[in-house]
C-alpha cells in the first residue's frame, strides 16, 4: 500500500499488517493432517501448536487454520485483500475434500507505522502525559495507551510511531490526528534539527 499523507501533510502513515479472523461452517471436525499431507508448503506440528499454517502469495498473507473451522489471517496490507485470501484458502482445502462454507470475516487489528513530523521528548512525555510507560533501558519507545479512539502507540524520539489496536483506516486517521495535537498541546514536540543524527535502531523498530 502506498504511504498515506494527510491533507495538511501533518503526518504520514502506512498500514503494515492487517489481522482478521474467519469463522466457517463445517460438517465435522477437520482432520488437519489430511491437509498437511497434501501440501508440502504448509506447516503443522500438533504437539507444539494446534493450528495449521498455510500461506497465500498474492495477496501475501499467512493463515492459521484450526480443526474447528476457524482461521486467523495475518500479513495483509489492506482489509480489502481478505476475501481473496479466504477464497484461495478454502479452494486449497476443498481439494482435500474438506468443505468449509459460509466464511464470516472479521477485521481484528491494524498495525500501522507513521511519522508525526516532529521529534518527541519522551522523558517529558512520561511526566506530563497520562497512560504512558517508558523504560528506555529496556525498550527505546514510549508506550501510549490512547483511550479515545482506543489504541496502543509506540512513540519514538524521531517522531516515528507504531499504532496497534484499531480496526479500520478511518480510526487510524483519527488516532494520528489526535496524537499530532496531543504532542504539541503538551509541549513534548521538538525540532528534529536539534538532535543531529538519530540512532537508526529507532527507525527500524518503528516498522515492527
Amino acid at each position: 500500500m502506498i504511504e498515506n499523507i494527510s491533507i495538511a501533510k501533518k503526518f504520514t502513515y502506512k498500514i503494515q499488517n492487517v489481522v482478521a479472523t474467519v469463522n466457517t461452517d463445517i460438517e465435522k471436525k477437520i482432520d488437519l493432517t489430511i491437509i498437511a499431507s497434501a501440501y508440502p508448503d504448509v506447516e503443522y506440528n500438533p504437539d507444539r501448536f494446534p493450528g495449521l499454517v498455510m500461506r497465500v502469495l498474492k495477496p501475501k498473507a499467512t493463515s492459521l487454520i484450526f480443526s474447528t473451522g476457524k482461521m486467523v489471517i495475518t500479513g495483509m496490507k489492506s482489509p480489502t485483500e481478505a476475501p481473496s485470501v479466504v477464497s484461495q484458502l478454502l479452494a486449497r482445502v476443498k481439494k482435500c475434500k474438506i468443505i468449509m462454507k459460509n466464511p464470516v470475516i472479521t477485521i481484528q487489528n491494524f498495525v500501522v507505522s507513521g511519522d508525526i513530523k516532529c521529534g518527541i521528548d519522551l522523558n517529558k512525555a512520561t511526566i506530563v502525559m497520562d497512560n504512558v510507560m517508558y523504560e528506555p533501558e529496556v525498550f527505546p519507545g514510549l508506550i501510549f495507551r490512547m483511550k479515545e479512539p482506543k489504541s496502543v502507540l509506540l512513540l519514538f524520539s524521531t517522531g516515528k510511531i507504531v499504532c496497534t489496536g484499531v480496526k479500520d483506516e478511518e480510526t487510524v486517521i483519527l488516532v494520528f490526528e489526535k496524537l499530532y495535537r496531543v504532542v504539541r498541546e503538551y509541549g513534548v514536540d521538538m525540532d528534529l534539527s536539534e538532535f543531529g543524527e538519530f540512532n537508526e535502531e529507532e527507525e527500524e523498530m518503528s516498522f515492527l
